[in-house]
């Protein structure tokens, strides 16, 4: 019986997806193998020792200690591109209303409709001109970060008829083939600043990219540029922007990460982090953790980690050696002497690293002894060992 934590409210498509006699599932599990997470802050919460995986609902993890849970052998999911059509619809809808102004229309016809002797029909006409914006046909997009949602909003961006600029000095193939050939890839973001009328942010955030939408981006861009911010607050300088703001450098900022002092500046939209927002996300979301973490805590698969290397391999023996250890000299040769000692043929190893971690598949054809466990445990860099029976 595997031990599942729910630390949000996780949509039901995927906890269905787990067999009652094999999980236990609810937010008042204890002792927990394995974490399903949406927003909830973990970087405080004692993590137990049977604790194996972590699998977020949603692209983000900054509110999981992945430090913390490499050192512990604590393997930590996401679920890139489940919520990225929600995200890219929003987006196109945050492009309209940073041009239209929209909500502030709205507002007005609201505000003259509670004004005594207003009939509102009358006044529509002649106010309407006070929100007067641009179309976006014709305009160009720059798109920072190509990845399953940036690579989906320039493409959408190519069908409103915009001409698109992208930059993402991670392209991977699988990205590079999913965006259609007309976008403009360029090499240096300086470029894509200087073409932009709107600039669209779809990178994570790491401690290397704190603000880096800042006073010096800003100057490299357009006059009435029109920024986004969907992917995370982190990322765009407030007090920058405000100045930006203010002076008319930037003519609309949509930041789905509002606090106090950016909610309250002038020509900003804010939203309530509605990027990942509707049912069907959510939905996709919770399938695809629930299937990583699954797949990890039953069969020792590996995909779509943040913290460790992405590893699969088929099952050919009678049980799984699931090893995750640091990246140094000499570990295969010490995993398999110890296999060796206690004659236990290898079917089929597979190993893969990434930075300072490594992870390693053993399927051998005969069960594995309490004595080879604790020897492989007690090799030095070996931070978790698991034995699966099939």
């Amino acid at each position: 019986m595997y031990r599942i934590k729910t630390m949000n409210k996780i949509a039901a498509a995927g906890l269905s997806m787990l067999d009652q006699g094999r999980f236990q599932v609810g937010n008042e599990v204890e002792n927990e193998d394995g974490i399903l997470v949406r927003s909830a802050k973990l970087h405080d919460y004692q993590f137990p020792d049977a604790l194996r995986a972590i699998a977020r609902a949603g692209a983000g993890t900054n509110n999981i200690p992945i430090d913390r849970c490499s050192e512990s052998g604590i393997v930590v999911f996401n679920t890139p591109g489940a919520n990225a059509n929600a995200v890219k619809e929003l987006v196109v809808a945050a492009m309209l209303v940073a041009s239209r102004d929209i909500v502030g229309a709205s507002n007005w016809v609201r505000e003259q409709v509670s004004t005594p002797d207003v009939e509102v029909a009358d006044v529509v006409e002649k106010g309407k001109a006070a929100f007067a914006g641009p179309e976006l046909y014709r305009k160009t997009l720059g798109v920072i970060g190509l990845g399953a949602i940036g690579a989906l909003v320039a493409n959408a961006a190519l069908e409103l008829g915009m001409d698109v600029y992208g930059y993402d000095p991670f392209l991977s193939v699988d990205a590079a083939l999913r965006l259609d050939r007309h976008v403009h890839v360029v090499k240096n973001v300086d470029e894509l600043y200087k073409a932009a009328d709107y600039v669209t942010l779809h990178i994570p955030y790491t401690k290397d990219n704190k603000d880096y939408i800042n006073a010096e981006a800003i100057a490299k861009m357009k006059g009435q540029v029109r920024i986004l911010n969907l992917a995370r607050g982190e990322l765009v300088c407030d007090d920058d922007m405000i100045a930006a703001l203010e002076s008319g450098r930037v003519a609309r900022y949509v930041t789905d990460f509002p606090n106090n002092k950016i909610a309250s500046a002038p020509n900003v939209i804010p939203m309530p982090h509605l990027g990942a927002s509707t049912p069907e996300s959510e939905e996709n979301c919770a399938v695809m953790a629930v299937r990583q973490l699954e797949d990890y805590l039953v069969n020792g698969n590996i995909k779509n980690s943040v913290n460790m290397p992405n590893l699969s391999q088929e099952w050919s023996g009678i049980a799984r050696l699931c090893i995750i250890h640091k990246n140094i000299p000499a570990m295969l040769t010490k995993i398999t002497t110890v296999l060796s000692n206690d004659g236990i043929n290898v079917e089929n190893l597979t190993n893969k690293s990434r930075k300072d971690y490594a992870y390693t598949i053993v399927d051998v054809n005969t069960r594995v002894s309490d004595e080879s466990v604790r020897a492989l445990r007690g090799i030095d860099g070996i931070i978790r060992v698991r034995v699966l029976n099939h």
